[in-house]
């Protein structure tokens, strides 16, 4: 579920960052009273994601009616139309680089994400997100993370604990670091602790950790790790996880995969508006 106030904002700051003052180019050239039909078309393969945000560029201009052919989450071939756009010729143009560079990056996200979570099926593994988002839109990127199967891990740093290696030195021990977050935190927190090695593990699970990130580790001590672990924790794998090594690590035997990829290094899916018509 988006937030449609922060969605707004995101959308209005775009606006202003593209707008200090008019679309020179376009009100230079059209008629203010001119009005034009355009398609949405796909120039690539993927799944869509950002619909509502792409039309609600339009209804923040105003003007303009949107009408999608496809759906959320729908997957696309190259020439596909996607939607029409018909209103007001000078809002169309001045609102279809942020319409389409929002929609196109949540696209690409959710493109990417499919691809993921395709090559864990029939496994019990699951593909969540992380942080590493563009800053401003991460409420964006995690909803398309979520139209491409994928799963959220946290928002933000008040949604949870998770101690990394720069925590535990800051603590002194792993131990350390989980009694004093037990001790400060909610009781509705559970505690994630990032380990390295099995020795680190083993801490982890003495200390009560409730969620234990193997991090950067091989497919054998990630093995090693979840008879260990034995069920006493939820399993997180991160590191090193691409399109080819995914399904290996699903097959450890771990509950969750974290892929930073999926959001800090996607291609936007390229989308366009094409064979406009001036109707009046």
């Amino acid at each position: 579920m988006m937030n449609y106030l922060i969605i707004d904002e995101i959308i209005k700051n775009a606006l202003n960052e593209d707008i200090t003052s008019e679309d020179i180019t376009t009100n230079s050239i059209v008629p203010e009273s001119s009005v034009a039909t355009v398609d949405l078309i796909a120039k690539e393969e993927g799944t869509l994601a950002g619909l509502y945000v792409f039309k609600r560029v339009y209804d923040i201009l105003g003007d303009v009616d949107v009408q999608f052919i496809k759906l959320e989450g729908d997957l696309v071939t190259s020439g596909e139309k996607i939607a029409f756009l018909k209103g007001n010729t000078r809002k169309i143009l001045t609102g279809e680089r942020v319409a389409l560079n929002l929609m196109q990056r949540m696209s690409g996200i959710a493109t990417l994400t499919k691809k993921y979570t395709d090559k864990l099926q029939g496994t019990k593994a699951k593909l969540i997100d992380t942080r590493k988002t563009t800053p401003g839109l991460r409420v964006l990127e995690k909803y398309a993370v979520k139209v491409g199967g994928g799963n959220n891990h946290r928002f933000n740093l008040s949604d949870s604990i998770l101690i990394k290696d720069n925590h535990i030195s800051a603590a002194g021990s792993i131990s350390n670091a989980i009694i004093s977050a037990r001790k400060n935190a909610s009781f509705v927190n559970k505690i994630e602790i990032e380990v390295e090695n099995l020795e680190m593990l083993q801490e982890a699970l003495d200390a009560g950790a409730d969620i234990i990130m193997l991090d950067n580790m091989s497919l054998e001590m990630m093995e090693q790790a979840v008879r260990i672990i034995n069920k006493k924790a939820i399993i997180e794998a991160s590191g090193n996880v691409s399109l080819t090594t995914i399904n290996s690590i699903a097959h450890t035997g771990i509950d969750f995969i974290s892929v930073g990829n999926i959001t800090h290094s996607v291609n936007a899916l390229d989308i366009s508006m094409k064979n406009m018509q001036i109707s009046c």
